[in-house]
C-alpha cells in the first residue's frame, strides 16, 4: 500500500486574477495582479491549516508563470507537478466586483497554458500518495486537458483516494454550456465530496429550492457529502440524511470576495480530514466490518509494521492513518516515518 505523503493534491488552472484596487490620480481603475485559480486557492487554505498539499497543472514559461511557481512554493504547496509550457502563456483573468459582492470575469485563455496540460504530464505518483484528490470543471474545457483530468481521476480512484469536486462554472470559458453541463455531470458522477454554489445548483437542476436541488443531486450521483455555498446567505451541508446550516460571515468593510468559495472548500476538506483521523471504529462496507487479527514488526530503519486482517479492501486510508498515529504514540516514534503494510490472513508473513 502506497504511503500517503499528501493530504490533498489538486489538478487544474493556476492563473493571475487581476482585481480592482482603487483608482489612479487620473481616475483610471487600478488592477492588481493576484495569484489565482480555484484548485490552488483551495490548496493554499489547506497549507495554511497545516496540511500537506501538492498541485498538478501548467503555466507559461513567462514572468507570470515564474511568479505563480514562486508563490505556491512559498506557501508550502508542492510544485513538483507544475509544468512550464514554452508555447502557451499563463492564463489571465480580469475580475469586476459589483456592489452586492457578485463578480464578472473576463479571461485571456486562447490558448492559456493551463488548458495545454497533457495526460503524459500528469504526476500520478503524487495522486497515489494523496488522501484526497480535488479538481474542477475548467480542466474539461478542451480535449487535451480533459483527457489528462480523466486520467488523473482514474489514478486517484485506483489509489483509493477520496475525490473532491468543485464545478466552478465560468460560462465565458465554454463554447457551449451543454458541454459544461456534461463536464459537471461527469465530475459529480466521480466524486465523494461535492462543493457547489447556489447558481451552479440552479444551472444543473433548474431547482430554486436549494434543499430539493441538493438532495436530487446527492441521490442521483450517490455523493456522500454535498456542500452548497450561498454567498451572503451562508452554506448548507448534506450527509447521510442530515442537513447542517452554516451562518454567513458578514462585515461592512469586505475588500474582495474572489476566492471565498475556495477558502470554504479548503476549510471543509480540512474538517473532513480531521474527522477521518479521529475515527477509532474499524470501517465497514455493506455490513462487513474490518477485523484486525494481529500486527508484527518486520523492519527497523524505518520502522515497518505488517497488519493482518480479514479483507484489505476494508482498510480505508483514514483508518490506516489512525493506526499509524497510535503506533507513533505507543512506541515514542513521533516525527519518525513508518511503513504500515496491510495483508490478509493467510498471506505470507515475510
Amino acid at each position: 500500500m502506497t504511503e500517503k505523503k499528501y493530504d490533498v493534491t489538486a489538478l487544474g488552472e493556476l492563473l493571475i486574477d487581476f482585481t480592482e484596487n482603487g483608482s489612479s490620480s487620473q481616475g483610471n481603475v487600478l488592477m492588481e495582479a493576484n495569484p489565482g485559480g480555484a484548485p490552488c486557492n483551495v490548496l493554499a487554505m489547506l497549507a495554511k491549516l497545516g496540511r500537506q498539499t501538492a498541485f498538478i497543472g501548467k503555466v507559461g514559461q513567462d514572468r507570470f508563470g515564474r511568479l505563480l511557481r514562486e508563490v505556491i512554493e512559498s506557501v508550502g504547496i508542492d510544485a513538483g507537478g507544475l509544468i512550464s509550457d514554452k508555447e502557451g502563456h499563463t492564463t489571465l483573468a480580469f475580475v469586476h466586483t459589483y456592489p452586492d459582492g457578485d463578480r464578472d470575469f473576463s479571461f485571456y485563455r486562447s490558448p492559456g497554458a493551463d488548458m495545454m496540460l497533457r495526460k503524459e504530464e500528469v504526476a500520478c505518483d503524487k495522486i497515489r500518495e494523496s488522501r484526497i484528490f480535488h479538481f474542477g470543471s475548467l480542466s474539461f474545457t478542451h480535449p487535451g486537458v480533459r483527457e489528462a483530468s480523466i486520467h488523473a481521476i482514474r489514478c486517484a480512484k485506483e489509489a483509493g483516494a477520496w475525490i473532491s469536486f468543485d464545478p466552478n462554472l465560468r460560462e465565458p470559458l465554454w463554447n457551449d454550456l451543454a458541454d459544461a453541463k456534461k463536464a459537471i455531470e461527469y465530475g459529480m458522477g466521480c466524486c465523494d465530496i461535492l462543493k457547489i454554489s447556489d447558481n451552479e445548483l440552479v444551472f444543473m437542476t433548474g431547482e430554486t429550492d436549494y434543499d430539493k436541488g441538493a438532495l436530487f443531486l446527492q441521490d442521483k450521483y450517490k455523493i456522500p457529502l454535498l456542500c452548497v455555498t450561498l454567498g451572503k446567505e451562508g452554506s448548507r451541508a448534506y450527509y447521510k440524511g442530515m442537513k447542517v446550516t452554516g451562518k454567513p460571515f458578514l462585515q461592512e468593510n469586505t475588500i474582495e470576495t474572489t476566492g471565498a468559495g475556495d477558502t470554504f472548500t479548503g476549510c471543509m476538506l480540512n474538517t473532513v480530514l480531521a474527522d477521518a483521523q479521529t475515527r477509532v471504529q474499524p470501517p465497514t462496507d455493506k455490513g462487513r466490518r474490518l477485523k484486525i487479527y494481529y500486527m508484527t514488526q518486520v523492519g527497523v530503519k524505518p520502522p515497518h509494521f505488517v497488519v493482518f486482517c480479514n479483507d484489505r479492501r476494508l482498510f480505508h486510508f483514514s483508518y490506516q492513518r489512525y493506526l499509524e498515529n497510535c503506533i507513533r504514540s505507543t512506541f515514542s516514534l513521533e516525527g519518525t516515518p513508518i511503513i504500515l503494510s496491510i495483508r490478509e490472513k493467510g498471506d505470507k508473513e515475510e
